[in-house]
């Protein structure tokens, strides 16, 4: 069943709440300084999807950002398991956020020992009807910048590529590092195919350590295929047999088109994506 858009519930700092009615401050340093971590995860059947994994990557996220929480990250699965049952649904977004909380103007963090915390959900993604279009964004991520190993609520060069690709009539943006690398979608990991071999670029390069990529390597583990972490060059995509993204909302999807050129969809593709779906409808 899926949510219903007239009544929604959201989870914030503890209390179940209509969405209309929450409010966080003006001064919270999410809003401010976008100092904070989200994670986004697929509810099947009732149940957020690799909860655990999920909240093992917010929680390496809050050590990194030093944001100390009141209670265990491990307590809120029950106020998650709570809020979907509030909004009567099944198959659905759950979005949990983390911020520092309400601070003094200025960057330094001292004083702000409230942490915000807020899940919603949200109805899920359509899968894309056709292989997706990517344009190389003109933006750069940063090889070996340790930001981009956690989910970081101040994604604004992601934003900016992705309104650079709709702007010019692409699904997604590709982003490169700033050795030339191509690294990942705006939300998703990206892989490459080239002689039935898999390949992905490694997290020092500028890669999120994404749940679904490592499903995605999983998945070759248990099916024999090679699947191998190095860096991609942006003129090595032009020679892969395939291009495929994933992540939790789209597990996986094929790449048909980046820039001018065209891509076709190899039988390893469909083969890991008839995977992913299994694991998923087993939760």
């Amino acid at each position: 069943m899926g949510l219903h858009p007239c009544l929604v519930t959201v989870f914030l700092n503890g209390r179940f709440i209509p969405e209309a009615e929450a409010r966080i401050s003006v001064l919270d340093r999410g809003f401010t300084y976008g100092d904070g971590l989200f994670e986004t995860m697929r509810v099947v059947k009732g149940t957020p999807f690799r909860w655990n994994a999920h909240i093992a990557r917010l929680q390496r996220g809050l050590d990194f950002l030093q944001i100390r929480l009141p209670n265990p990250l491990a307590d809120l699965e029950e106020a998650a398991l709570t809020l979907i049952r509030e909004n009567a649904t099944t198959d659905a977004v759950l979005r949990l956020v983390v911020s520092r909380g309400v601070g003094t103007r200025g960057y330094s963090p001292r004083g702000a020992e409230s942490p915000t915390v807020v899940m919603t959900l949200h109805a899920p993604s359509q899968p894309p009807p056709k292989p997706l279009r990517l344009l190389t964004s003109s933006y750069r991520l940063k090889a070996g910048d340790p930001l981009l190993q956690h989910k970081t609520c101040n994604k604004l060069l992601h934003v900016m590529a992705r309104a650079e690709a709709d702007q010019q009539g692409f699904d997604d943006a590709l982003l490169l590092n700033d050795r030339g690398e191509a690294i990942t979608a705006t939300s998703a990991n990206l892989f490459r195919i080239a002689d039935e071999t898999v390949y992905t670029a490694p997290v020092n390069a500028g890669a999120l350590p994404g749940i679904s990529r490592a499903i995605v390597q999983e998945l070759c583990a248990q099916a024999g295929i090679e699947c191998v972490e190095q860096p991609i060059s942006h003129h090595e995509l032009k020679t892969s047999d395939g291009l495929f993204v994933s992540s939790t909302t789209l597990e996986i999807a094929p790449v048909g088109v980046i820039d001018t050129q065209e891509f076709g969809t190899p039988k390893l593709i469909r083969r890991l994506s008839t995977g992913y779906a299994q694991i998923n409808c087993r939760t």
